[in-house]
């Protein structure tokens, strides 16, 4: 029997989608706001399954997340006020999106290495957020501030080297106004801890390491000391 064609699977899914927001009960009274937990659930399971489980264990966890992708997707079709989407909307529009920021592959562009294409990246994704809003806005514009604050740090880190900010601003404890006390945030300043973690990110992206991911698996190492401890006689 033929291989079935690439993406043939992503129909049938499309299919299940749809007949289960027609016949569950439940699947048929999700809105976009009560899937919300389940996107990040799922995007950290699959994390976790990276981390420590087998291949088997990353393609179901995939699996989920890409469901809670084709839901918002299936909710999206069913409204009738002008602001719906559907699935192949959101792939047309991410498969668009690759095709102009990749201009090397899609176009007549030459690069020379990774770094290139990164700068070229960051080059095209400016002119976009330029376009959008109408005037430069900053290159921290877009950075969701919900997401957990050791990848929040990265993040604002990452863009800000990329656009050339003197790396010297990440040094907090170095600001004019000395940090308040633990906690406090009142007047816009860290503590002095807040200060000292910032400058950590900073710390381990210098050494090529991912903040999260490092204190993730410190965090498993002290799981296991814990439960060795629980464990002696």
């Amino acid at each position: 029997m033929a291989e079935s064609a690439p993406g043939a699977g992503l129909v049938d899914l499309v299919a299940v989608m749809h007949r289960l927001r027609q016949e569950c009960p439940w699947d048929a009274k999700q809105t976009h706001e009560s899937l919300a937990p389940h996107l990040l659930e799922e995007t950290y399971e699959a994390l976790e399954a990276l981390e420590t489980g087998t291949p088997a264990d990353l393609c179901e966890e995939l699996g989920d997340v890409l469901l809670q992708v084709y839901f918002h997707a299936e909710v999206a079709s069913e409204r009738d006020d002008g602001t719906g989407y559907t699935i192949d909307d959101v792939a047309r529009g991410i498969a668009a999106k690759l095709i102009r920021r990749h201009p090397h592959v899609f176009g007549d562009v030459s690069v020379s290495d990774a770094d290139e294409v990164k700068q070229n990246w960051d080059a095209i994704k400016a002119a976009e957020r330029e376009a959008k809003s109408g005037g430069p806005g900053s290159v921290l514009d877009g950075v969701p501030f919900g997401q957990p604050s050791l990848a929040l740090a990265a993040q604002l880190q990452r863009r800000a080297e990329r656009a050339g900010v003197p790396a010297g601003l990440a040094d907090l404890s170095a600001a004019e106004d000395p940090p308040g006390p633990a906690g406090s945030d009142g007047d816009g300043q860290p503590s002095e801890i807040g200060a000292e973690l910032f400058a950590l990110v900073a710390r381990a992206r210098a050494a090529g390491l991912d903040p999260e991911l490092e204190l993730r698996a410190a965090a498993r190492a002290y799981r296991d000391r814990v439960r060795s401890w629980e464990q002696r006689p």
